[in-house]
């Protein structure tokens, strides 16, 4: 099932509004989180909580039955059905802040991490009663976990409210066929996995996925990551906490520029998605950054600081793959043309992919992907030293409702193949496809005046030549629709009458 189709953003949008007259709608955003997560957690437990009630030879108030499948164990008073019988009572803020306690106190790896200010004089007790009450559907039993649900609805809340709490638009969850496309791409079976912009971590749970939908441990991987904003860092560590990943996105959150949590890390995957067109990075106080190795980010946009630092979080071999407003592959401004043509020739841009609209639902800026490399030769089969891939995936996608796209499996497949073939790490021929994909060598990037839009090197799409006559193709359209309608007199003769008005005759 598509996640654009999960069916949350009018219940969501209902939830919010209910509080919406009492606080204001940062504030109103993370109470909603927290609520969705309690019930979250509590479903999950509830769920097992029945199936071990069922069986004869099971405990269902034994902690480790729920900790070997890696549900919270959740106390009484924290249990959904608890607090829902409670919701009218005007002490229902102190109920769901006790809750909260108790499970952290019976959870470690959500120690300090779960919200725990529902009995401020400031929210609204009935209004929070009843939010409560529109929380009637699962989000947390076996069928709702198999879908990234607390990941969804972060993208969900940042597109409703971004404007309300004033921010610009760049802050935003990644859409789940973005995360998917990326670590298809970077297949990373087997390292440190790095996310200097972790959001709520759905880099990570696509990485794990990815080990063990190929038969991989997840024993082999260990992710690293860091997030400014205190809430979206709260997230994550429930995200993470939810799937039992022990994830190091360090003990608070941090602003990456300019307090680097995993200073000496090197990393052998990056995957990220930064915020677009950042002007207030506070570029200004880091011009003398040891991360400018190609050149000084300007103060105005942090797009290009973005990229020098994840190069220098790279391990040797390593490979990085992020997404960029596509701005980025033709900006002029001197300082950022400077440090784009450095990157190209030290060889390190590897890929760019230019991405369709529409696929997030908080922003409009059209989007690329790039693949940085610290050494082309170790990370492929193929030598395939100074030249880069440029891959047009504008045409693909599909609109997976009114106005949001997503990618097919197949899409997905298809950019993954050209791109492990051209690396050499698949039993596929890598060939130039015009209008798709083409592997321009250094010099014609040159000549290109190192700018990276695909849409420069892959030409146009080659259209087959349609061998038959236009006559016929009007005889066979008329034919097949004179079938198709042949209990409907009416309907044949206005397709005569219309054909007969343009000079054809049936």
């Amino acid at each position: 099932m598509s996640t654009a189709n999960i069916g949350f953003e009018e219940k969501l949008w209902l939830m919010a509004d209910k509080l919406r007259g009492s606080m204001d709608a940062s504030e109103y955003k993370n109470v909603v989180l927290g609520l969705l997560f309690l019930k979250y957690v509590s479903d999950a437990f509830e769920e097992k909580f029945v199936e071990l009630s069922k069986d004869e030879y099971a405990d269902p108030e034994d902690q480790d039955e729920y900790l070997a499948e890696n549900i919270f164990w959740v106390p009484k008073e924290a249990r959904w059905s608890y607090i829902k019988e409670n919701a009218k009572i005007p002490e229902i803020g102190q109920i769901i802040d006790q809750a909260m306690i108790s499970i952290e106190k019976e959870n470690d790896s959500l120690r300090g991490v779960l919200p725990k200010d529902f009995a401020r004089p400031a929210l609204d007790k009935t209004r929070l009663g009843e939010t409560i009450d529109l929380f009637s559907f699962k989000v947390g039993d076996q069928e709702s976990r198999a879908k990234d649900v607390l990941g969804r609805v972060y993208e969900y809340f940042l597109s409703k409210f971004a404007s309300a709490e004033g921010k610009n638009g760049g802050e935003f969850y990644t859409p789940t066929s973005i995360v998917k496309l990326l670590v298809e791409m970077l297949e990373p079976y087997k390292g440190r996995v790095y996310d200097p912009c972790c959001g709520s971590g759905g880099m990570f749970v696509q990485s794990e996925r990815f080990v063990e939908e190929h038969q991989g441990r997840l024993g082999d991987i260990a992710v690293y990551g860091q997030e400014s904003n205190p809430t979206t860092w709260r997230l994550c560590k429930m995200n993470l906490a939810i799937r039992g990943i022990d994830g190091n996105i360090g003990d608070h959150n941090a602003d990456t520029f300019h307090s680097d949590l995993h200073k000496n890390l090197k990393a052998d995957y990056i995957l990220a998605n930064p915020p677009f067109n950042v002007s207030d990075w506070g570029g200004e106080k880091l011009r003398d950054d040891v991360r400018w190795h190609y050149g000084v980010p300007p103060v105005g946009n942090a797009n290009y600081a973005w990229i020098q630092h994840m190069v220098s979080k790279l391990a040797p071999s390593g490979t990085a793959g992020f997404v960029l407003a596509n701005g980025s592959m033709s900006t002029s401004t001197s300082t950022e043309l400077e440090i784009r043509r450095n990157l190209i020739e030290n060889d390190l841009v590897e890929c760019i992919v230019t991405l369709p609209g529409q696929l997030f639902y908080s922003t409009q800026i059209p989007v690329s992907l790039w693949f940085i490399t610290k050494n082309k030769a170790a990370s492929r089969q193929r030598d395939r030293k100074e030249e880069i891939l440029f891959i047009d995936g504008r045409k693909l996608g599909y609109m997976a409702d009114r106005t949001h796209k997503e990618f097919t499996a197949e899409d997905i497949k298809k950019i993954t193949n050209i791109y492990h073939a051209w690396r050499g790490i698949n039993e596929l021929k890598y060939k130039d496809e015009n209008g798709f994909c083409k592997a321009a060598s250094l010099k014609e990037v040159k000549d290109n005046e190192y700018i990276l839009t695909p849409g420069r090197y892959v030409g146009l799409e080659d259209i087959q030549e349609d061998q038959e006559p236009f006559e016929e193709k009007m005889l066979k359209l008329t034919s097949e629709l004179s079938e198709q309608f042949s209990n409907s007199k009416v309907l044949q003769e206005e397709i005569r009458r219309k054909l007969g008005e343009i000079g054809y005759e049936i």
